[in-house]
């Protein structure tokens, strides 16, 4: 198998993963799921790389980057950017790669507001509810479609 890169992107406030709400995110921290991401990765001879970032125009700034890299794959948790950034959506709507947006909790069992994705208008999969595992399965049909 060749090498190809992913791009795993987290937005704001998911690096207080393990202390913040556990009782919604779940016990684990942001470095214990990239972690197993670059084990994941590594096994099925993929490149990955994983930012967080609170800071909206620093994740676009990635998801231009990755335009030309050779990126295969970015799956983004855009965190709160999920329901309010339309420039994330722009600069996702420049890639052409695959897009997976993945969320910790089910966002559509939450508040009305979070119902909303503008990421999902270009996303090719999304993911919800599954805990940290939705960046796993994230993966696995990466994986599986190479």
């Amino acid at each position: 198998m060749s090498v190809h890169k992913v791009l795993v992107l987290h937005g704001p406030n998911l690096n207080l993963l393990g202390t913040r709400q556990p009782e919604i995110y779940g016990q684990e921290t942001l470095d214990d799921i990239n972690s197993r991401l670059y084990e994941k990765a590594a096994v099925n001879g993929w490149d990955i790389v994983c930012r967080q970032s609170n800071h909206e125009g620093e994740l676009i700034d990635a998801i231009h980057a990755a335009r030309n890299d050779d990126t295969a794959l970015i799956v983004i948790n855009p965190a709160a950017y999920t329901h309010t950034s339309v420039a994330i959506l722009d600069a996702l709507n420049a890639y052409e790669g695959r897009v997976i947006e993945v969320h910790l909790s089910n966002i559509h069992k939450r508040e009305a507001f979070r119902h909303h994705s503008y990421v999902s208008r270009r996303a090719d999969g999304v993911i919800a509810g599954l805990g940290s595992q939705g960046y796993y399965v994230a993966l696995d049909a990466l994986f599986a479609a190479d």
